[in-house]
């Protein structure tokens, strides 16, 4: 029994200075010195034991029983020091400057978004919606694009299993207010468009403006007071603007829009590849055969349409020369328009 209790007195102090804090250490207490405890056991047995064993046994039992509670004791002080130092090196000094946090911001895009919206708002426009996906019918025959027509190549469409398609541009909105409103109608219509291209100048995915406006007598020198109005307010008073003659089927006759270059002042330089002008926007007098798809008498009305890229603008406002860098999500490309 002897070499037992030395085996279980090995045993305990193993244990005892391996206890990793109070709580497992008070347990192993209960294991070992407890009122059933192995040792109180022991102690309790030594009457079983001849009585000529029994002053050795109980000699080294009792011995046992004092170095183990001494490890305890040695060893609690040993945990709670461990414990306190620990608190020491994680004590947060309060008089230390704090480490501040990141601020956020809107996306160049949306800013740039928001500035046309506002502009145009403030000239009387008011914002129309439509769906992402459309009907052929919204986004091409109504805008007098016929099914053969290499306009529909050109748009390079992502065509869903459904029927519908993501829309090419923002011009559906066009024929849905119409259909649902009457003239007077002065309207902008922002939003998502898709396109199956991919460069550093185009997106599959990328925002438009697209602008109308109906009424009696409506002209071709109102479509220029307004696009005017909005590059000077956008772009800055100094600003060059100048009508090309152009082709689009909804709109006749249509013209896109230049403006003076912002890299080089007109001069000439790489970014407009030695022209002195960039191009900003599309527009034109609302083709006839489209007032009609809408309800609308060509010969009572008349009216204008425009559409601008928002990502197209956002780059030319601040010199970014590709446009994936709206898409890839760099802090540190975003944490300039702080």
């Amino acid at each position: 029994m002897e070499a037992e209790v030395q085996k279980i007195s090995e045993q305990a102090k193993q244990e005892i200075k391996s206890a990793p804090d109070l709580s497992h250490l008070d347990q192993l207490r209960v294991k070992y010195l407890g009122k059933k405890g192995i040792i109180t056991q022991k102690l309790a047995q030594i009457k079983e034991v001849p009585p000529e064993q029994r002053p050795s046994l109980g000699k080294i039992l009792n011995q046992v029983k004092r170095e183990l509670e001494e490890l305890f004791r040695s060893r609690r002080e040993q945990i709670i020091q461990e414990k306190e130092e620990e608190k020491r090196r994680e004590k947060i000094d309060v008089t230390l400057p704090g480490y501040g946090f990141e601020r956020g911001s809107k996306h160049p895009v949306s800013m740039v978004l928001e500035e046309i919206i506002q502009i145009f708002q403030g000239m009387g426009f008011w914002i129309e919606e439509g769906p992402d996906a459309e009907t052929d019918y919204h986004n091409f025959t109504a805008l007098n694009i016929p099914p053969d027509h290499p306009a529909r190549d050109m748009h390079a469409t992502f065509y869903l299993e459904n029927g519908l398609i993501l829309r090419t541009h923002t011009s559906p909105v066009q024929i849905r207010a119409m259909s649902r409103l009457q003239p007077p109608v002065r309207v902008i219509c922002p939003g998502r468009v898709y396109r199956c291209d991919a460069d550093v100048s185009h997106s599959p995915m990328f925002h438009q403006v697209e602008g109308f406006m109906v009424d009696k007598n409506i002209n071709f020198a109102h479509l220029k007071g307004v696009l005017m109005e909005f590059l000077k307010q956008f772009f800055g008073a100094e600003v060059k603007i100048r009508f090309r003659p152009s082709y689009f089927p909804f709109t006749e006759p249509s013209a896109e829009v230049d403006i003076s270059c912002l890299i080089c002042a007109g001069e000439g330089c790489s970014a407009c590849k030695q022209s002195g002008w960039m191009e900003v926007l599309g527009s034109g007098m609302i083709h006839p055969q489209v007032l009609k798809n809408v309800g609308y008498d060509p010969e009572q009305v008349s009216g204008f349409a425009f559409g601008l890229g928002v990502e197209r603008l956002t780059m030319l406002k601040y010199r970014i020369d590709h446009i994936r860098l709206f898409f890839e999500g760099d802090l540190r490309f975003l944490k300039q328009f702080y």
